[in-house]
């Protein structure tokens, strides 16, 4: 294992540095970090990689950190879910298997506590939830399952039309939101040893990678290779769901900062996203449909009879981003960020709402950050106010986020 500070290796040892004032440490590992957690009330990391290794860095009295347990997995590790209240240990593997242990007081030692036989492909999420005594598990089998962690049964399955790449579990209500391949998420009330299909929905136009739950304001945020995120308002009842747009990349992971109302997505490209949430935001509007430009009546191309009764060459079709209407591009020259929107790059829109957006209305309501590496996996820690990222380079870094989440 080689480990570095600022790129200098070392051995087994691990560091820390300062990059425009976020505080983070680097680990190089020499494989891809699949996930990784930050022990609460710890000075400590837990990360699985894909050369079956379960480790767990702490902090040592010199200001490194090494690794007080490495532990080799039969297969390679895919996934993982940790619970501090218990000490619980979850881990997802490529052979279909989940693996559970249970940590020491002093994350020194690990011990094995039970194996689930899940799933007959690679487990993609692993999830467990305390008040329920449930490990809920997806994988590339397309099949959702959850075990009793008491009695190592399993108690249900549910199939899913693709392979599911996100999870997440409402305690209240039993709902489980599983995100997958074909970009739908799914809804599901479960029961001890059944559950029921309550609604699905879909928004983006490629899969989803990453799901959030805000078990407080209710909302369900989503993001997709198609480089977008999609709060859902679950809690209203009224179907609205806003649309951020802020990413040039496929969106890789989402957290969420309850105490601060704030959204934290990160990307392929190393962006790091923090998102006001305490706004009220707006829709985007609809793509309405016409044969002809909306503003100045010119036909689109495929407008054959307005074109010959005219005698004007057909246009492209265009659509503003504020408004939604079809318009052709002289009518739709301009271009403007529309943060309430959650449009924070700039967009097409006509003229006419271009004239209406006032500077006031393209303040930006997120700020963007770059981590330096393609993020394969992102998590935060709120109660230090900690994030933490892996990317393809093999690194590992952790950030202090309190400047810009507060």
């Amino acid at each position: 294992v080689i480990l570095n500070c600022a790129f200098w290796q070392t051995q087994t040892t691990l560091d820390i540095a300062f990059l425009r004032n976020l505080f983070f440490f680097v680990a190089t590992i020499p494989h891809v970090v699949n996930t990784a957690v930050i022990i609460p009330k710890e000075d400590g990391v837990i990360s699985v990689s894909e050369d079956r290794t379960i480790r767990i860095w702490l902090k040592r009295d010199s200001g490194q950190y090494w690794p007080s347990v490495f532990h080799t997995m039969p297969a390679s590790c895919s996934c993982m879910s940790f619970n501090p209240e218990t000490r619980r240990l979850s881990v997802g593997m490529e052979n279909g298997t989940v693996s559970e242990f249970i940590l020491s007081e002093d994350y020194n030692k690990m011990t094995p506590a039970r194996t689930y036989q899940a799933h007959q492909g690679k487990v993609t999420v692993v999830l467990f939830v305390l008040e329920m005594e449930w490990v809920l598990s997806t994988g590339q089998d397309k099949n959702f399952t959850w075990h009793c962690s008491e009695s190592g049964t399993q108690l249900g399955l549910y199939r899913t039309t693709a392979w599911v790449s996100g999870l997440q579990f409402d305690v209240e209500t039993r709902h489980a939101f599983v995100g997958d391949f074909s970009g739908q998420v799914t809804i599901l009330k479960l029961e001890q040893d059944s559950c029921s299909l309550v609604t699905t929905f879909k928004g983006h136009t490629g899969n989803v990678t990453a799901l959030c739950w805000d078990p407080v304001q209710r909302v369900l945020f989503s993001g997709s290779s198609d480089h977008s995120i999609i709060m859902w308002d679950i809690g209203g009842r009224k179907g609205t769901a806003i649309e951020l747009q802020g990413h040039n990349e496929k969106v890789q992971g989402l957290c969420y900062a309850p105490h601060t109302r704030q959204l934290i997505s990160c990307s392929a490209d190393g962006a790091i996203v923090v998102w006001n949430m305490d706004v009220t935001r707006q829709e985007t509007p609809e793509w309405l449909d016409s044969d002809s430009c909306q503003k100045c009546e010119q036909p689109f191309f495929w407008n054959f009879k307005q074109m010959w009764d005219s005698k004007k060459i057909g246009l492209r079709q265009h659509h503003c981003r504020k408004c939604g209407q079809a318009v052709c591009g002289k009518c739709s020259a301009k271009r403007s960020t529309i943060p309430l929107m959650g449009f924070e790059f700039e967009v097409r829109v006509c003229d006419s709402c271009h004239a209406s957006i006032t500077d006031e209305d393209r303040a930006p309501m997120a700020t963007f950050h770059d981590s330096k590496h393609s993020i394969v996996y992102m998590h935060y820690e709120p109660t230090t106010g900690w994030l933490l990222t892996s990317g393809t380079d093999k690194v590992v870094k952790l950030w202090d986020m309190s400047p810009v989440v507060s």
